[in-house]
C-alpha cells in the first residue's frame, strides 16, 4: 500500500500559520526551510518566554502527527533555541514556525503522539 500523497512544506507552514492566527494569536515564521520536502517544527510558546516544541511525525496507520520534541513540560526560551540549532545542523532543509499558545496546544489540526 502506497503512503498518503503529502502537501509541500512550504504550503503547510502557510496553512499553519494561517489557521492558527485567525483567532488573534501571534504566529510567525521564524526559518524557512525547502519548500518542497524540509520538516517544521513548531515552537508553542507563551507570553513568558517558555514554551514546547512541536515536531512532525506519523501515527503508526501513517496519519500526519506531532510529537512533544522537548516533552510534555514547558522549557525556557534558551532550551528551546538550543533544541532548534541542534535540530537545523541534523536537518538544514527544517522549517520553524512559532505560535503564541498560553495552553501549549496546538491552534491548528493536529493529532498529538
Amino acid at each position: 500500500m502506497a503512503p498518503p500523497p503529502r502537501l509541500k512544506t512550504d504550503i503547510m507552514a502557510r496553512a499553519i500559520l494561517r489557521q492558527s492566527g485567525q483567532d488573534g494569536r501571534s504566529a510567525m515564521l521564524l526559518r524557512k526551510g525547502d519548500p518542497d520536502a524540509g520538516g517544521i517544527l513548531v515552537v508553542l510558546a507563551a507570553r513568558n518566554g517558555c514554551g514546547v516544541v512541536l515536531s512532525q511525525t506519523r501515527t503508526p496507520e501513517g496519519e500526519p502527527a506531532w510529537l512533544r520534541a522537548t516533552g510534555n513540560t514547558p522549557v525556557d526560551a534558551e532550551q528551546i533555541q538550543k533544541f532548534i540549532e541542534r535540530q537545523v545542523k541534523f536537518d538544514p532543509d527544517l522549517w520553524v514556525l512559532e505560535i503564541e499558545s498560553d495552553s501549549f496546544s496546538p491552534s491548528f489540526e493536529a493529532i498529538l503522539l
